[in-house]
């Protein structure tokens, strides 16, 4: 999943006005400060060994915010970067994810053109030092990632050990830069009469770069429809899902609503540019990661039968956050309403508001949504997310896919071919050979492996309730070994099984430590079964007239097919 906060930012954000509080809430407000002053000074003056009064503080607030949903986060003065390159779209460092893996320190996914790659650093590269400072096994990853960061033009200087080539320690001077998040990494014509648009976060720039895709695109005689491609799409700024939807809708249209706790705030935010495209054909993708912003970008277009949205059911999203400044330059994040989108629908998942018995957020469930219409009558539902048009499920993880994926098995394989085969392959013809499918399944370590499957677990319980219930008889029980011994795992008999989706997982692999992310997409379009269904409905204009018509206008043109079809045989028959 990718590493971006579920967040909706709001350009205008540190102008909302204060919900009105009553007077006796004031109060409750003021005797709760005084006494949670009282406390911290007595604990931090008298209790009888010293505490750090900064640490006790963070700890009262993480544990106040605890109280409210996952999204209202403190950020003190060193923590904001987070936020901010949310919303801006840009970072200050080398641009490389840093990841603890057993005791040592790893890079992973120097981003494309970054100051890391740029000056050498690698997928896998175990860092050992930071200016000479050594990299422990103990070390927090915060504190690492802190030591990287930095004003761009300065040096930082790493010392890494590379896995599986012969001089395996170097030293590397990296001059480090401000980062720029592209929330479009890809964009153009994939056949079939269809345009693309890879859209991977919402910040400052997302709206600009959209509007630019789609004009470029539809210059082309060859487009004849669009694909906007949301799928692990985490949102950001609230005014840019609002703006994209206003390049395919008429200007004046209602996008969304956000509700506050005090009405009197509350805010429709409309379309306001002209609009690109009306009347072109567009599909929207979404999945499990569409969340926020991406959210009400793809239900509007749903909701304004404007696309057809198809994948999985997205995340279920519908609240707001606001940015308000704390005192000695800390920053609030705080959740201060709900959306609302043209269907007049909430999209949230989950209830924050009511927990269960042990603690946890309870999901709406299905039974307890409510049906509304788009604007040709279409039924949607509210609670839960948005549900596609047209449904294309994700093949499941299995267990050995987990492993192979969580253990490294493939990242490692991947790091070594990389370190080992220089030449940088052709994107669009390079594929995995089952030569190299083969030689990683020969590198597996079955002891190391340490497969386990669920089997093993259930026929306990099976064994144990039939003795309970007093069922277990010699019979049952011989039985059940012979279940037990179908069920072992055989570590060679699986891989082969899962050859195909294995080999795929390597391809994704060795293509992230050759290829730049819009290569990288491009080159994984042909394989994706979810294009290939949107590609299918933008091609045949019947079926995507009909699954964005409402129930009258459906029946309507099913009886004047009927009709034309009938008239034409009449007209046959007379004819003859």
């Amino acid at each position: 999943m990718k590493k971006l906060l579920y967040t909706v930012l709001s350009a205008t954000v540190l102008l909302t006005s204060v919900s009105a509080v009553s007077r006796s809430g004031k109060s409750d407000i003021s005797r709760n400060l005084s006494t949670f002053n009282q406390v911290y000074k007595e604990l931090i003056l008298n209790y009888i060994d010293t505490l750090d009064g900064n640490q006790a503080m963070r700890t009262a607030i993480d544990a106040m915010l605890s109280q409210a949903d996952p999204y209202t986060e403190y950020y003190s003065p060193e923590e904001q970067e987070e936020i901010l390159s949310v919303s801006s779209g840009e970072y200050a460092g080398i641009g490389s994810v840093i990841s603890k893996r057993d005791s040592v320190v790893v890079l992973v996914e120097p981003r494309w053109d970054s100051p890391a790659r740029r000056a050498g650093v690698r997928h896998g590269d175990i860092l050992l030092a930071i200016n000479g400072e050594k990299v422990t096994g103990d070390v927090d990853i915060k504190e690492v990632s802190a030591k990287l960061k930095g004003q761009p033009g300065t040096e930082v200087k790493l010392d890494i050990r590379r896995p599986y080539v012969k001089d395996s320690l170097k030293t590397i001077t990296i001059i480090r830069g401000t980062i720029k998040i592209d929330p479009v990494p890809y964009y153009g014509y994939i056949g079939d009469g269809v345009g693309y648009v890879n859209i991977s976060t919402f910040n400052e720039h997302t709206a600009d770069k959209v509007a630019e895709a789609v004009r470029s695109l539809i210059a082309k005689t060859e487009v004849k429809s669009l694909v906007l491609d949301l799928r692990e799409n985490g949102g950001g700024i609230l005014e840019g899902a609002v703006r994209i939807v206003g390049d395919f809708v008429p200007k004046g249209t209602n996008v969304v609503e956000v509700r506050y706790r005090d009405k009197g705030n509350n805010k429709t935010y409309k379309t306001t540019n002209h609009p690109i495209t009306t009347e072109m054909p567009m599909a929207v993708l979404i999945d499990g990661g569409t969340a926020s912003s991406a959210e009400i970008l793809s239900g509007a277009l749903q909701d304004l039968d404007r696309a057809v949205v198809i994948g999985e059911r997205s995340y279920g999203k519908g609240l707001v956050q606001n940015v308000r400044p704390m005192p000695y330059d800390g920053l609030m994040k705080v959740t201060t309403g709900r959306y609302y989108i043209p269907s007049g629908r909430l999209i949230q998942a989950i209830n924050y508001s009511h927990k269960s018995t042990d603690n946890a957020s309870e999901r709406i469930p299905d039974s307890l949504t409510t049906v509304f219409y788009t604007a040709a009558g279409r039924p949607v539902r509210d609670g839960g997310g948005i549900t596609p048009d047209s449904v294309v499920k994700t093949p499941e993880m299995s267990r050995l896919m987990y492993k192979l994926l969580a253990d490294d098995w493939i990242n490692n394989y991947a790091n070594r071919y990389a370190n080992t085969h220089e030449a940088v392959p052709d994107p669009m013809k390079w594929k995995v050979s089952d030569e190299m499918f083969e030689e990683f399944v020969s590198g597996i370590d079955s002891v190391k492996f340490n497969y386990e499957l669920p089997y093993d677990a259930g026929i306990k319980y099976l064994r144990d309730a039939a003795r309970l219930e007093g069922y277990l008889t010699d019979s049952v029980e011989a039985q059940i070994k012979v279940l037990s011994s179908m069920l072992k795992p055989d570590l060679k008999r699986d891989l082969k099984i899962r050859h195909d989706d294995i080999k795929q997982e390597i391809n994704r692999a060795i293509g992230q430590r050759y290829f730049s992310e819009a290569d990288q997409i491009r080159r994984l379009l042909d394989s994706d079964s979810t294009i290939q269904v949107a590609k299918h409905i933008l091609n045949s204009p019947g079926r995507y007239n009909t699954m964005l018509q409402g129930p009258a206008n459906n029946a309507k043109a099913k009886k004047s097919a009927s009709n034309k079809k009938k008239s034409g045989k009449d007209k046959k028959g007379t004819g003859k």
